[in-house]
């Protein structure tokens, strides 16, 4: 199992894929990325996965995001399979998908869990920043689907909050009122936040999105 942690740099790699031979940090240049594993080729919840995620595509653009997939099969195994999706999903899949056949990007990334299948990959998620830093990561079992809502939601709360003094409250969504940072002294917060804020509590004040007009 890999020991990746919050923070830790992604590691690189080279991988034959559904679009070619590609290097990770090279396809992701200066932008965001996802990195997210499935099972195994030819399996329904990943059919409905992968369609969706080609369906995002003007989503990830807009937000600087490359997404690339994994999967312990083979090159030919995945292209068959990226006809079964577009026809059963109505789509066209625009991302590469990593054929991983001898496990080597699924270990150096801890996405096989023993105690849930020896052979295959459970469904990770990994969010990474234009440093190639990790700045989330998300494990799901097989059986369950991905929300891909969710997944845009946490890459506008990181990417606004790598950029502003703030954090994002519980179920917020782009555009929704944030949390400014505990280190920020009240005094400060008036020069920073010009269009004011709500003090909740000391430790809990309110303010309008700043990116937002």
């Amino acid at each position: 199992m890999s020991d990746l942690r919050l923070g830790d740099k992604a590691p690189n790699f080279d991988a034959e894929t559904s679009e070619g031979k590609i290097n990770f940090y090279e396809f992701l240049g200066d932008g965001w990325g996802i990195l997210f594993s499935h099972p195994a080729d030819y399996t329904p919840v990943c059919t409905t996965e992968l369609g969706v995620t080609a369906k995002y595509k003007d989503e990830f653009e807009k937000r600087d995001v490359k997404v690339m997939a994994l999967s312990v099969d083979g090159v030919e195994s995945h292209k068959g399979w990226i006809e079964d999706i577009n026809s059963t999903q109505n789509t066209t899949v625009n991302f590469p998908i990593i054929a991983d056949e001898d496990r080597k990007i699924a270990n150096l990334y801890g996405m096989i869990h023993p105690k849930a299948d020896n052979t295959l990959t459970v469904r990770s998620v990994f969010i990474i920043d234009p440093e190639k830093t990790i700045k989330l990561m998300i494990t799901y079992p097989a059986s369950t689907g991905r929300n891909f809502d969710e997944l845009l939601r946490v890459i506008d709360s990181l990417q606004l909050t790598a950029n502003h003094k703030v954090a994002t409250p519980a179920n917020w969504k782009n555009g929704e009122d944030v949390v400014i940072s505990p280190a920020i002294s009240s005094e400060d917060a008036k020069n920073i936040f010009t269009k004011g804020f709500k003090e909740v509590k000391p430790y809990l004040r309110m303010t309008p999105q700043p990116d937002k007009k």
